[in-house]
């Protein structure tokens, strides 16, 4: 047993060192992205002092740009007041941007004396972290001096000037960030396609697949050294002072579970609906950096570099408080449960914050009291296996027990790298992950050699680490030279061999495109093609578009099967009513997506591409596109 928990430390190892190598901001799916209306939610206000208040409700894990915001309709508005936002490197736009989370409140106060109503126009434009841009948004307010309170929406004027939330909703734009890998080749199915299903079906799952990592979160938990050692004196206080049957046991350390549960689905509870008024307050730097050097202070605890505890008489009083309770009553094991997860709470601070910090995220009291009460009962494992088995099925308490606290307290480091991000540039992030990797290879015992006879567990190991010290030194290189992808630290170094060989291949017949702005014009074009099409949705500020056709529409190969189609392209830059129009008629985020029909004009099935797709996938999606219309596919030139 005790062999199976060292190899259970040595995965967890391994795979909060993956974590640090890989870079935690661009490991967000790419298909769990919000309409723009639920992303960035615009509330307007007139106070009775005259002044304008407009408030972003933000969701966590999108921003706003500070330059894109706008406000016009009357000459009696005077200078808005904006607080700071948090600047850095943005590759939607090629270079640095201010940008607000969590929450933004704008200020817009009306000169004296007026008294005419007037429509407010607000604009604005925001993203999402991991690789989702939305187009420039604009939403109309009704303005009446005389009356203040909550402002009404107007209806958006179709001519490209505004934008509603519900036609907002139409118009997300998958850019990338600069960032294949966030997002990579996906099918978009329309409406009624069972993709679709399938989406709502693991969403649906999201509670049990959070409840089951916080579950093994609290059984990792359990067998620290703080936890562990309770063991035996918790179980001796549930079985009383006589001789329990198994099934009476099971059932006292159930109560008991249920007891420390309880405490913790209450901190979690309060976590979920403090969410709000947290997120809201991290959104300022010095907030940030503060929490991050609180969650590296835990983690030296996990580290044993300090030890973190309640003082000696306030536990002492818990622990009497405790001993009072007669053992062996449900009742009592119930609340003595509740009183063991303060005794022990202090010992588990530093991953009971980190879970804490990741449910005030989610700003959902159920979330958070779910797993919460998922992690206690994790906790209570080791009790209901003593209270079923009188302790025969528990490790022996040892050494390895201390590598799970320093799991946990990588993983706090890596929380902490992760919530300074929006704080500093990407050079320093670099180096910050790159640090990180270098630690979890040191941990890994890189520079140890390995004795004779190793198994082959150890040469794994030998070899992650190595991977981990090349791809930190990688990082710590990238950031010497100003590198501004953590995901490819060393891109900048070859850009100009790539742009070459962007060249080169343009020069070699890319593939071009006929463009359209209308729906007219398209259904013209699907009349007349008498070939199969491919319809590509472009904009000017989506950078996976960009990568679409530098790394992929440049092939020789796509070239060569791109070309036996008809090729149209949508230029949805101005997002005006006509573009919109567009990708409302097939169901699109925005661009870049890519539609296919058959020679008749008809969508083939399956036949929507999301998103940067590499060279090989691409033209492997056609194919099946090309199978699953039943269609085969022109042999000539596009005319």
């Amino acid at each position: 047993m005790q062999r199976a928990f060292r190899r259970l430390f040595n995965w967890l190892l391994a795979l909060c060192a993956m974590l640090a190598f890989a870079g935690l901001p661009g490991t967000a799916a790419a298909d769990d992205f919000l309409a723009p209306e639920q992303a960035f939610q615009l509330r307007g206000e007139l106070r009775d002092n005259g002044t304008l208040v407009l408030t972003w409700a933000i969701a966590p894990g999108y921003h706003l740009y500070r330059e894109r915001l706008a406000f016009k309709g009357s000459s009696a508005l005077e200078q808005p007041s904006l607080p700071p936002g948090i600047r850095k490197f943005d590759e939607n736009f090629n270079k640095e941007m201010e940008t607000y989370q969590r929450q933004l409140a704008v200020t817009l106060p009306l000169a004296g004396g007026s008294a005419a109503p007037f429509t407010l126009t607000v604009g604005y434009q925001g993203c999402a972290d991991a690789g989702l841009c939305y187009p420039p948004q604009e939403l109309a307010f009704k303005v009446d001096p005389g009356q203040p309170g909550t402002l009404a929406t107007v209806p958006a004027v179709d001519g490209g000037a505004a934008t509603s939330s519900a036609a907002a909703a139409e118009t997300a734009t998958a850019a990338g960030a600069g960032n294949p890998s966030a997002t990579a080749a996906q099918a978009a199915a329309p409406p009624e396609d069972d993709s679709t299903l399938a989406q709502r079906t693991l969403q649906s799952g999201s509670l049990w697949r959070i409840g089951g990592a916080f579950l093994v979160f609290g059984l990792l938990l359990s067998f620290t050294p703080c936890v562990l050692p309770m063991v035996p004196i918790l179980s001796s206080i549930i079985v009383g002072e006589g001789n329990v049957s198994r099934s009476r046991g099971l059932l006292l350390a159930t109560a008991y579970c249920i007891g420390m549960g309880l405490v913790y689905t209450a901190l979690g509870v309060g976590a979920g609906l403090a969410g709000e008024g947290l997120a809201g307050a991290l959104q300022k730097p010095w907030v940030l950096l503060t929490f991050g050097a609180l969650l590296v202070g835990l983690a030296l605890s996990m580290f044993d570099v300090y030890q973190l505890q309640l003082p000696s008489g306030l536990q002492s009083r818990l622990s009497e408080t405790g001993g009072k309770l007669r053992g062996g009553r449900f009742v009592g094991v119930f609340a003595m449960g509740a009183l063991s997860a303060l005794i022990v709470g202090p010992c588990v601070a530093g991953p009971l914050a980190g879970a804490l910090l990741y449910i005030s995220q989610t700003g959902n009291a159920w979330i958070g009291g779910w797993a919460l009460f998922s992690m206690a009962c994790g906790m209570s494992v080791p009790l209901l296996l003593t209270g079923l088995s009188a302790g025969s099925l528990l490790p022996r308490a040892g050494a390895w027990m201390n590598g799970v606290k320093k799991v946990f307290g990588l993983l706090l480091i890596a929380v902490a790298v992760w919530m300074v991000s929006p704080v500093f540039p990407v050079p320093v992030m670099m180096m910050l992950w790159g640090g990180l990797a270098i630690l979890c290879a040191v941990f890994l015992h890189v520079g140890q050699a390995l004795p004779p006879g190793s198994k082959p567990g150890a040469y794994a190991a030998k070899a992650l680490g190595l991977l981990l010290l090349v791809g930190g030194l990688f990082e710590l290189v990238g950031a010497a030279s100003a590198g501004r992808d953590v995901l490819q630290p060393l891109a900048h170094l070859r850009g100009g061999t790539a742009n070459a060989a962007s060249l080169a291949a343009e020069d070699h017949g890319e593939p071009r495109f006929t463009r359209i702005r209308t729906v007219a014009a398209l259904e013209t074009v699907l009349a007349e093609a008498k070939q199969p099409v491919l319809l590509d949705f472009y904009a000017d500020w989506c950078v996976a578009c960009k990568e679409m056709e530098r790394m992929t529409f440049s092939k020789a190969a796509v070239s060569a099967e791109m070309k036996k189609m008809r090729l149209i392209q949508v230029d949805v830059t101005a997002n005006n009513g006509d573009d919109r129009a567009l990708m409302k008629k097939f169901s699109l985020f925005g661009p870049p997506g890519i539609i296919l029909f058959d020679a008749s004009g008809k969508e083939i099935p399956q036949g929507r591409l999301i998103g940067f797709i590499p060279p090989e996938p691409f033209i492997l999606q056609l194919q099946r596109a090309q199978r699953a219309g039943g269609t085969q596919l022109s042999q000539s030139g596009t005319p």
